[in-house]
């Protein structure tokens, strides 16, 4: 299976009526494995810094999650295996695998749980295959 295909068939799939807006696979060292049409365009000092946070948990919550010069708050993750930003009515979940990111962004309808359902399933599976 490619990785374009986790993305539209895992992380844009439909949970209980609703979709992420966005999600992207993205390596380690930012580099884009696949993508939703609309993710945004990040920097690469942004994925250093969330990078950075599963590295050394707490790091982003001062000054924020920034990705697509978009600023996510953080709030409560599991210390170096899941970051979650929320802003306004939608935010961001990240689960860190062995070589990759998970990345889903979400607006309301769907609820955060909702979101972190999808992405930590998807890292999970990942992380069992050694990826």
């Amino acid at each position: 299976m490619s990785w374009q295909a986790y993305v539209d068939d895992h992380l844009l799939c439909d949970v209980d009526g609703q979709h992420l807006s966005a999600a992207a696979i993205v390596g380690h060292d930012g580099s884009v494995w696949a993508q939703s049409d609309n993710f945004p365009q990040f920097k690469p000092e942004e994925i250093n810094a969330i990078m950075n946070d599963f590295n050394e948990p707490g790091s982003l919550a001062p000054t924020g999650l920034y990705l697509g010069s978009t600023k996510y708050m953080v709030i409560q993750g599991e210390p170096g295996a899941v970051i979650r930003g929320k802003k306004g009515s939608g935010g961001i979940t990240i689960k860190k695998t062995n070589l990759a990111l998970i990345i889903g962004i979400y607006d309301e309808p769907m609820t955060p749980g909702q979101c972190n359902v999808v992405v930590e399933r998807l890292g999970d599976y990942l992380l069992e295959q050694a990826f």
